[in-house]
């Protein structure tokens, strides 16, 4: 008994070999040798790392500062300074 038959719709076959309704690009290497000729990659290299060496040279420095002020019970930034230096980084740096 066909499908139709039953009251089920039919299914086309729309779809290809693998039954994708897309094609695959062709395969590329991680990163191409002409890549490494191109300023925009050693651009990219170097915001990258003056934005990692920032974050952690204000997270860690907030840190240290709450480790040294710890005696003195207003004098330092304390655990939700510490949040707030990592947020407020991370909110910056993306």
């Amino acid at each position: 008994m066909a499908a139709a038959d039953r009251g089920q719709p039919q299914q086309r076959q729309e779809h290809g070999v693998d039954g994708k309704d897309y094609t695959d690009p062709p395969p590329e290497p991680v990163i191409a040798t002409s890549e490494l000729r191109r300023w925009s990659l050693y651009r990219a290299a170097i915001a990258q790392f003056v934005a990692t060496l920032l974050f952690f040279y204000v997270t860690v420095a907030t840190v240290i500062g709450h480790k040294r002020s710890q005696s003195d019970a207003c004098g330092g930034v304390g655990l939700l300074g510490i949040a707030w230096s990592f947020g407020g980084m991370i909110f910056l740096l993306v």
